[in-house]
């Protein structure tokens, strides 16, 4: 007798593409409409108007062509920071051919993030000192090399590529932004046009990570020679993008002198409790999403139906990208609204979809739309976090370090404990990420407060 098993399967409804796609074109194309309002004279809040210069544009498009290129090779919205999409677009199968077990994936993981707390962390202080361009070229050459060793099988090491990505991970959450806003300041450019830019950096980020996706599923038909192909184009854009950085930034970096740079980074960094509730807030965003990247697989197949993750993963950050576009609209001169209120109610929301989630199992569709939620505030959060980090730009990349160090310690914490005796459970851990977002948005209504106070000398943004 034949016993029969059928399997269920679970399918995302095309029309979810659909939405995200006119959402995100109608919120940027709608938003002149609803920045009339701004007093005249005002600068535009819209990248695409007329008000912008031709030489700020032109600025900003070539700096946004690199950073999408960049973005390629980092790709934030794998299972971990420290691993990017280009490079292991499935990193469990990829671990698992080298005969790694869970145990020894949780390790070399932790390896990376180890490496991202002690190395990563003083990146930003090392390159504050010796300039923004010298940490793109650190970011562009690890990345080389990394993919120079998946492409070579017999110089494979897990463990060095897990902490070079690492140390890539932490150069790139500060070394382009402050190159952009360095070149900003250096150039003239109005603050308005600066915030735009921000936002347009994680909308250009989104759209270089599922240009990636699409990218990596041409080159891994063959399961056999996957890793290898994915290694040459990673390394093949690492080379683009440093001889792109090497003709468009021809500008010499001042170097600061230790002593000089130490009590200012004292002074405004580790003695402003306005940094520090950045700080708190920037750990909270990045350590919530890292636990995202972990858990959100293992979260959706445990129905027990078939699902294709690979198109779930588009709308992931499909609504990243829809967020980012509601950031002028939100922020910009014509809403009631300040950063800080718009700011706290995303770090709200995306906890609440973070702790339904926790509370008890929820549908698959239903588990799809809280995910999506909780990206399109990420969108949201980010270019408002680069928004209030007024301080000078010469401590910028030492504060986002500074920012990731806990968020990386405590994801450290958590793999070591995965790798010996699992103790620590999904949903706790899901849980500790939606108490941190609560917990942001808390302080940064406490900077709000803080910055009606007459006494407080906190720029009015």
């Amino acid at each position: 007798m034949t016993v029969v098993i059928e399997r269920e399967e679970w399918e995302l409804n095309p029309l979810a593409y659909v939405f995200l796609f006119v959402s995100c074109f109608a919120s940027i194309f709608l938003c002149p409409y609803f920045s009339k309002g701004s007093a005249k004279g005002a600068a535009s809040a819209y990248p695409f108007d007329l008000g912008p210069s031709a030489p700020f544009l032109r600025f900003q498009r070539s700096f946004l062509l690199i950073y999408s290129i960049a973005s390629v090779l980092f790709g934030a919205s794998s299972y971990f920071p420290v691993i990017e999409v280009l490079q292991t677009i499935s990193g469990e199968y990829e671990y698992m051919q080298y005969g790694l077990g869970r145990e020894q994936m949780a390790l070399v993981l932790a390896a990376g993030a180890a490496g991202g707390l002690f190395l990563g962390t003083f990146s930003g202080i090392l390159f504050d000192m010796i300039g923004p361009r010298n940490a793109c070229m650190l970011y562009c050459v690890l990345h080389l090399l990394v993919g120079l060793l998946k492409t070579v099988r017999w110089l494979r090491s897990m463990w060095v590529e897990s902490i070079c990505l690492a140390l890539a991970s932490s150069v790139f959450h500060f070394c382009f932004e402050t190159w952009m806003v360095t070149e900003h300041e250096k150039h003239g450019h109005k603050q308005d046009l600066l915030n735009d830019t921000f936002w347009l950096m994680t909308f250009y980020e989104s759209a270089s990570l599922v240009g990636s996706q699409g990218v990596a599923n041409i080159l891994v038909k063959d399961l056999h020679k996957k890793f290898s192909r994915l290694g040459a184009f990673a390394a093949l854009f690492a080379i683009i993008t440093i001889l792109y950085i090497r003709k468009a930034w021809k500008g010499n970096q001042d170097v600061s002198i230790i002593g000089s740079y130490r009590k200012s980074f004292s002074a405004h960094v580790l003695r402003d409790k306005k940094i520090w509730i950045l700080v708190w807030a920037q750990a909270s965003i990045h350590f919530s999403v890292v636990v995202f990247w972990f858990l959100w697989a293992p979260t959706i197949v445990a129905d027990g139906r078939e699902v294709h993750l690979s198109r779930i993963y588009p709308c992931f950050i499909g609504s990243r990208m829809l967020g980012s576009t509601a950031f002028p609209l939100f922020s910009g001169i014509a809403s009631s609204l300040h950063t800080e209120d718009s700011l706290t109610a995303s770090f709200v929301i995306a906890a609440a979809a973070l702790s339904i989630v926790v509370y008890d199992y929820q549908e698959i569709g239903l588990l799809v739309i809280l995910f999506c939620i909780f990206h399109a505030c990420v969108g949201f959060i980010l270019p408002s976090l680069a928004k209030l980090r007024y301080l000078p730009n010469e401590l910028r990349g030492g504060m986002i370090t500074l920012s990731l160090a806990p968020a990386n310690a405590v994801i450290l914490l958590v793999l070591i404990n995965r790798a010996y005796n699992r103790s620590i459970e999904n949903s706790t851990i899901m849980a500790l990420a939606a108490c941190g977002l609560l917990t942001a948005g808390a302080c940064i209504h406490i900077l709000r407060r803080w910055r009606k106070h007459p006494r407080q000398n906190w720029r009015n943004l």
